[in-house]
């Protein structure tokens, strides 16, 4: 699968490997026609890049959510914090400048509706259905609990639901996005249909 990628791509943050991008890129491709997809967890654009180039094919849309101040890993004296992305006048963390740069500068502005909201808030009076809902937000139980409550009965029959950073085992990394990946299977509305790297890919049923 060859994709047209921005020329600015390397030099976008974010935590998503390549092959776990070109999968997103590869489903979101397979089930856009169906309907919009939507993210949580957007981060500065690198994973909403590839589900928006994908929906820019299928004349669909990419809903971007992010309260785009950062999760707990990223704030002050954290282990993700990326001091380029502190706004010191506003003392707080900020990716939506660099997220709408990216977003322009891949041409996706008019694919790529961003939504600068918890999960909770933007869910709230949401009756959109979804062909595909990716789930990369905060990792703390609480909030990958949240945004799988939030969004995954919104997905249509058929289409996907995508959780990112699953680590079975807790000494490679946080246990929530596997908690949910597992609630998932265990719902019976959820079929898995992949695994790439640390990405579960699974189908609504």
């Amino acid at each position: 699968m060859t994709i047209t990628l921005p020329a600015h791509i390397n030099d976008v943050k974010g935590f998503l490997a390549d092959d776990e991008a070109h999968a997103l890129y590869g489903y979101a491709l397979s089930v856009a026609e169906r309907g919009p997809v939507l993210e949580v967890g957007s981060y500065c654009g690198k994973s909403t890049i590839y589900l928006g180039l994908a929906c820019q094919q299928k004349n669909s849309v990419v809903y971007a959510v992010d309260h785009h101040v950062g999760s707990e890993e990223h704030q002050l004296g954290e282990m993700f914090h990326d001091p380029d992305l502190y706004d010191a006048g506003e003392g707080r963390f900020d990716t939506f400048k660099e997220f709408r740069r990216n977003i322009r500068l891949a041409g996706l502005d008019d694919t790529v509706v961003p939504i600068v909201a918890t999960s909770e808030v933007s869910a709230r009076h949401w009756h959109t259905p979804l062909a595909m809902v990716f789930i990369d937000g905060g990792h703390s139980l609480d909030a990958a609990l949240c945004d799988y409550r939030c969004w995954a009965s919104k997905i249509i029959t058929g289409g996907v639901l995508a959780i990112h950073d699953l680590f079975p085992a807790p000494e490679e990394g946080g246990q929530a996005p596997y908690a949910i990946y597992k609630m998932a299977l265990a719902s019976g509305l959820f079929e898995p249909i992949a695994r790439v790297n640390t990405l579960g890919l699974l189908r609504r049923v």
